[in-house]
């Protein structure tokens, strides 16, 4: 009996052959890391809603930019505050439990803002749950899967969950787009609700915890990783990390780098570049579907960004997206027009190459810093990237009711960028941004 019970406990051989010199696979990681795409994809798509509601919105309830831009700008600081408490929520519960109940409070959220009567349900329904929800699945939670599955590959497949929530705007963005302009914006929220009831129970079998749970190795590890014991005061532990690394002068130039991303980036493009160009003469649906292209390239973009990530100096390469992403936001007032011609397109396939390309390494910055503690950092790094962005959705609206265009907005963030790109290289980590042996 006994000899059957340590017998059990040995590890079953990984599926899948061997890698090079001996190095031990698993099919099984990739598919964990499908499942968890799909998460990220459908709570991504609710990021995109707000640049197309704005219109039916104000028509119906009257309600300002500013007003709107709040109710987003809560749904990016909560998107932000969660993710770090979600991470350390599933070394304690376990990945599956959060992610399904955070898709749970996002459908909820949804449904409950088609019967909204006034602003601050607005910034309760989809600020607050929708904001809670979509944080629990944000970079962190890809972060705790690449983690916790893998030893190699860690930029690319930082890469691939990276782009999901990219990925579910694209893939959603156009029909959603079409159905508010046919029908209405509650029909477009009832059917995204849906759709992330329906994959809750079809990601939870897949999604599993950790490799340990079926006798696997990490992908790339030559040994066998026993599961980690549950992390008790999952708040406690997050804020006292945030406490350590906040004694650290790189931890501030990353969320500093990171707060001018999701300005740039979530913050202004996902949410006013519709209204932007359709101040230009642009229909919303054509606006629409250019950020639909920016999504096509932003995953081919965060992928390649993820395999560079292995390969070379992470700092490098974090500054040389910034400074072409403000070159790019610079060039923007001079290439909005009515319509789309070649210049709009240069911007939309090069901006969409460089959107979600630097989270992998930045991710790989934390991990280099903070060793077991990197997806909890990059929660709170990700953090400053949503008040960033939240800022941006915000003050864009106001300073657009205020003065008329977006003009100034593009100019202002496309010098925050080119400051970016410096603060980067100040950021010292290795040389090469993790150990990929």
């Amino acid at each position: 009996m006994e000899e059957t019970t340590a017998r059990s406990r040995q590890p079953r051989e990984d599926s899948g052959r061997p890698g090079p010199a001996g190095e031990p696979r698993s099919r099984r990681a990739w598919w964990v890391v499908a499942a968890a795409a799909l998460a990220i994809v459908v709570a991504g798509a609710f990021s995109t809603l707000p640049g197309i509601l704005q219109g039916p919105l104000r028509q119906e309830f009257h309600w300002s930019r500013g007003t709107i831009g709040f109710a987003s700008s809560v749904n990016m600081v909560l998107y932000g505050l969660t993710a770090p408490f979600a991470a350390a929520l599933m070394d304690r519960f376990g990945i599956r439990r959060v992610v399904v109940a955070a898709l749970g409070t996002v459908a909820a959220g949804a449904l409950l803002t088609t019967v909204m009567t006034a602003s601050w349900q607005f910034t309760l329904f989809w600020g607050f749950l929708v904001g809670l929800g979509t944080g629990s699945t944000a970079m962190a939670f890809g972060a705790t899967v690449t983690n916790r599955w893998f030893t190699t590959r860690r930029g690319l497949v930082t890469g691939i969950l990276s782009s999901g929530s990219v990925f579910g705007q694209m893939v959603f963005l156009p029909a959603l787009s079409w159905t508010v302009d046919h029908y209405d914006w509650r029909p477009a929220l009832v059917t995204l609700a849906l759709v992330a009831l329906a994959v809750a129970p079809a990601v939870g079998p897949v999604l599993r915890d950790h490799p340990a749970d079926i006798g696997q190795r990490p992908y790339g590890s030559p040994v066998f990783v026993p599961r980690p014991s549950p992390v008790g005061g999952a708040a406690r532990r997050t804020l006292t990390v945030l406490r350590d690394a906040a004694r650290t002068a790189p931890f501030w130039l990353l969320a500093g780098v990171f707060a001018i991303c999701g300005a740039t980036t979530n913050g202004i493009m996902w949410t006013h570049f519709a209204p932007a160009a359709h101040d230009h003469g642009m229909a919303v649906t054509t606006a629409s579907a250019l950020l639909a292209v920016i999504g096509v390239f932003n995953v081919a973009g965060t992928i390649a960004s993820g395999w560079l990530t292995d390969r070379m100096n992470a700092r490098r390469l974090l500054a040389v997206c910034f400074a072409l992403r403000g070159a790019l936001l610079l060039s923007l007032p001079v290439v909005m027009a009515a319509t789309v011609d070649p210049a709009m397109m240069v911007f939309v396939v090069a901006f969409g190459l460089l959107d979600l390309a630097t989270v992998p390494p930045v991710l790989a910055l934390c991990r280099t810093l903070h060793g077991e503690d990197s997806a909890i950092v990059f929660g709170w790094v990700n953090t400053a990237h949503q008040i960033g962005a939240a800022l941006a959705a915000s003050l864009g609206g106001v300073a657009r009711d205020a003065l008329g265009s977006y003009d100034p907005v593009w100019i202002v963030l496309g010098a925050a960028s080119s400051a970016a790109a410096l603060l980067s290289l100040a950021t010292r980590g290795s040389s090469r941004a993790y150990d990929t042996a």
